[in-house]
């Protein structure tokens, strides 16, 4: 079953909703989140070792911190309705508030205002922590997941912000990704409520409602039947079409803005990052959900029919550090879930193939040649292998089936004629193939 789907099996509103039935407790996880099996989790360790390589390919070093943090963190600077409706929060045993992390940007703030004097600048770090946000599970969200956290703080504006998009880039083309499969949008924050004001005389309050139905509707959490009628309330029914008609031709809307600076600042960057040769499209239309963006803001959009929709993004966010009194610091950076990501994988058929971190597993034709078998795996691991030894006492037809069940890929038997000659028969499971080997020579041909 594909991620997404066993997303969407938890939107039943039976799964996992419920922690008994007839007093027997269910086996299924909570609502909007998700176990990893062995194969799930091969395929999440290999999407975060692909991002973890890249972003320390750019010079970035990874950081951590706790899961909790008080809930009027989240309130300073993630915004109130966040808080209100997406958070898990909840009154300690000293009837303190604390929030289960709903995104890392509050935290990394924290952390860098409590040691900004001890640290140097420019300052590039990441982290792949797990997150909490209470919403309807559906495909490409779910209520617990995990994100990939770029951030490059005290750097120049402009080569920054190229910087910041080209490693977001980078890190699609190392999972497999073609220039094709996906389309990066850009857009200066506060550029699109001036344009409301000067189109539509909207006051700075109702253009930053209507930017957020833009921004909703967008990533599916307001049906499209609802969009109208909340667009009405603020700008008229008469305003709508006109409104409609620039969205689906933002050039229009350029050119009403050609003498806007941050406009200028955008097509800037699209030059930049042209001579990188990565591609960016301005979009006047483009919203960010979080109220701490002061600069240019970017997605980034999966251009396959099937998964047609934003994966990711982040922008620029030069005043995170004011809830602190601390000063200033120019930074940026995107975040990148690993949902959307997999997502991404699973309709290109990028997902790879999955195999065993165990690479060999040690069987013992009867009881006697147990502990032979346990020395030689001993060896074996001092040398770098992964090596199993089955313990089931089983006939040695049904040891193998095991290994070939649990996708190790080599397996040794082990009798009285190998402890007595030690060469053994290293045997593919894949293929079938059998090749006589010595001790040292294990390693060689399974690497």
């Amino acid at each position: 079953m594909k991620e997404s789907e066993k997303i969407q099996k938890q939107n039943d509103g039976k799964v996992g909703v419920r922690a008994r039935k007839n007093n027997k407790l269910y086996t299924e996880p909570y609502k909007g989140v998700r176990d990893f099996y062995p194969a799930d989790m091969a395929v999440q360790n290999y999407i975060f070792g692909k991002m973890r390589k890249t972003v320390e390919s750019f010079g970035y070093v990874e950081y951590g911190a706790s899961i909790l943090e008080p809930t009027e963190l989240y309130e300073a600077k993630s915004g109130e309705e966040l808080v209100k409706e997406q958070t898990y929060s909840f009154k300690d045993r000293g009837d303190r508030s604390v929030t289960l992390r709903p995104e890392m940007t509050p935290t990394l703030a924290r952390m860098i205002a409590g040691k900004k004097r001890e640290l140097s600048f420019p300052l590039r770090w990441y982290s792949i922590p797990n997150a909490f946000r209470y919403e309807r599970p559906q495909r490409g969200r779910a209520r617990e997941h995990w994100q990939l956290n770029v951030d490059l703080f005290g750097g120049n504006e402009i080569n920054a912000d190229a910087e910041i998009i080209s490693l977001a880039c980078q890190i699609l083309k190392d999972i497999g990704a073609k220039d094709s499969d996906f389309e990066i949008r850009v857009n200066y924050a506060g550029m699109f409520t001036e344009f409301l004001s000067m189109e539509f005389g909207l006051n700075k309050d109702d253009g930053i409602k209507l930017i957020k139905i833009y921004d909703k509707s967008g990533k599916g959490k307001i049906p499209e039947e609802e969009i109208d009628k909340k667009l009405e309330e603020i700008i008229g029914k008469e305003n709508i079409i006109k409104l409609k008609e620039l969205n689906k031709d933002s050039e229009k809307m350029n050119e009403k803005l050609k003498d806007d600076k941050n406009l200028r600042y955008l097509i800037n960057l699209k030059d930049k990052l042209s001579e990188l040769n990565i591609n960016i499209k301005v979009d006047p239309f483009l919203t960010r959900g979080f109220d701490y963006y002061t600069g240019m803001v970017f997605e980034v959009y999966d251009t396959n029919p099937e998964n047609n929709r934003s994966m990711f993004g982040g922008g620029r966010y030069d005043n995170l550090l004011e809830i602190f009194d601390a000063e200033k610091i120019p930074a940026v950076g995107f975040g990148m879930g690993d949902v959307p990501v997999r997502n991404f994988l699973e309709v290109r058929n990028l997902i790879p193939e999955y195999v065993s971190t165990t690479n060999l597993m040690l069987c013992a034709l009867s009881k006697e040649n147990t502990k032979y078998a346990q020395d030689l795996a001993t060896r074996l691991r001092e040398q770098g292998l992964n090596v199993a030894v089955d313990l089931s006492n089983k006939k040695i037809g049904d040891q193998i089936k095991i290994a070939d069940k649990q996708n190790i890929p080599f397996v040794i038997c082990i009798g009285t004629d190998e402890e007595k000659t030690g060469k053994f028969k290293l045997k593919k499971l894949k293929t079938g193939n059998e090749e006589e080997v010595s001790e040292e020579e294990i390693k060689k041909l399974i690497f």
